[in-house]
């Protein structure tokens, strides 16, 4: 057993630079935050391909995808974990890429989301394996830079899915935003298995809970149901009450599940420390804030002022090149001073965009003083609290309960995405869109994003 030769071990653990695992890890982090929010821009384009299709169907291509991927984060941050992280990220990587190819062979609207639900389990195998992978390459003292660095990539991702999106569909087709996964998608499972070292913890507890993930799919799906579904019974409003209370009801059944039960989905113990609870609740609200901006920014962009897809995807540009910037100085802040300061300013900033977005936005297309402001206030806002959230998440945890910790934090962010976009549809999709709809989503940003603000004054990670 001792005989191995030094070069072999060498060759066996190899010593990958710390930055290198950084790379590979967030290039996929990257697809499948983009992968979040790039549907934002192709809503009318997948309606026109499939006629068949109602609004609602065409919000689950959306929603389909983002509760699937935050039900089966959470037992994807144990697999991890058991059984290799670097095992569960290629697995991740390689259904990620094959789903995506099968989204834009899609047929028919029922197919496709089949296929996202496919890509969506893909997406949740890399995510909590990927941050494992970079918090294990780095030393204590600079995970705070790290996983400001590794949030900031995923926020701009998020940010520029829509813009970048809103070019390829206008040239290539709805179709090229899930064929352009497979390139990058391979160089990252070609780099992966040439640098990545395996890593696991073999006992481990594996959360896999299917009652679990049933009781929370359908309290999402029923609650979000009852938000894009009501306006069609109007004369019946007791149907989206009863979805709603329905989706209430399920998601109390599922905490007392996860209480009673001996290997629960979710460990409320977690929950138990202060900063983490804060966090997550602080998230939940702050995802779905960050969902209705930019959901409903293109409605106004080619409803309102009249911008065709190409323009209404460079007016977006702005906002996310600030966001990199921001969450690097947010990330040395946290570092040195906690996350705290970082949080609370960044809710501040963020809800002062709504502010103005409510004031100054006319139906008269004014991009330079109107828009601009707002996106540039915006982006620092995102900048400051997305990363700032995954690090605060994360940074009292045992290193046992990384991935399970950041999967159920990145679980709950995603939940509030669904939220987002079911409150956009409800009030936007329809065949007359006008600016007091706008100025509703505005409002609510704001209140969303003063709750979340409230939660992260409770968050404590400054060193002692």
């Amino acid at each position: 057993m001792n005989n191995m030769h030094p070069l072999e071990h060498h060759l066996a653990i190899r010593r990958v630079s710390p930055w290198l695992v950084f790379h590979i890890a967030s290039l996929a982090t990257f697809l499948v935050s983009i992968d979040t929010t790039v549907l934002y821009v192709a809503f009318h384009s997948i309606a026109k391909s499939f006629p068949e299709a109602n609004p609602a169907s065409i919000a689950w291509v959306m929603n389909a995808y983002t509760i699937v991927y935050a039900t089966c984060l959470i037992p994807a941050g144990g697999l991890a974990d058991r059984y290799g992280r670097k095992r569960i990220f290629m697995m991740g990587v390689a259904l990620f890429i094959l789903a995506s190819v099968l989204c834009g062979l899609s047929p028919n609207i029922h197919t496709l989301i089949a296929a996202r639900v496919i890509q969506a389990i893909g997406a949740s195998f890399l995510g909590p394996a990927a941050l494992s992978l970079i918090l294990e390459a780095f030393s204590k003292d600079k995970r705070a830079i790290v996983v400001g660095g590794w949030g900031a990539i995923g926020a701009l991702a998020a940010a520029l899915g829509p813009a970048l999106g809103a070019w390829i569909i206008d040239a290539w087709g709805w179709q090229w935003a899930f064929y352009i996964n497979a390139p990058l998608g391979i160089y990252c499972l070609f780099m992966g298995i040439k640098t990545l070292n395996e890593s696991s913890n073999p006992a481990s507890r594996l959360r896999f809970d299917l009652m679990g993930m049933l009781l929370i799919i359908a309290a999402i799906a029923a609650i979000t149901s009852s938000l894009i579904e009501y306006k069609h019974y109007l004369n019946q409003p007791h149907i989206p009450l009863l979805m709603g209370g329905s989706g209430l009801g399920l998601l109390l059944l599922f905490v007392y599940w996860c209480k009673n039960t001996s290997n629960p989905l979710v460990d409320l113990k977690l929950f138990q420390n202060r900063t983490y609870r804060a966090v997550n609740i602080a998230a939940l609200f702050f995802s779905t804030a960050f969902a209705t901006m930019f959901f409903s920014f293109f409605f106004l962009m080619t409803k309102i002022w009249g911008y065709s897809l190409p323009q209404a995807g460079l007016a977006m540009m702005v906002g996310p090149a600030t966001v990199v910037p921001t969450a690097l100085m947010g990330g040395r802040i946290a570092s040195r001073y906690g996350h705290k300061m970082v949080l609370v300013a960044g809710c501040l900033i963020f809800s002062i965009s709504s502010i103005w977005y409510l004031s100054e936005i006319t139906a008269i297309p004014d991009y330079l003083w109107a828009c601009l402001p707002g996106q540039l206030i915006s982006g620092i806002g995102v900048g400051l609290v997305m990363p700032s959230l995954s690090g605060a998440a994360v940074h009292d945890l045992p290193q046992k309960d990384y991935a399970i910790g950041s999967a159920i934090n990145q679980a709950i962010r995603q939940i509030g995405t669904v939220l987002g976009v079911a409150i956009t549809v409800s009030i936007l999709v329809k065949s007359a869109v006008n600016l007091d709809d706008f100025h509703l989503l505005y409002t609510i940003q704001f209140l969303l994003v003063m709750t979340s603000a409230i939660f992260v004054s409770y968050v404590n990670t400054r060193q002692s």
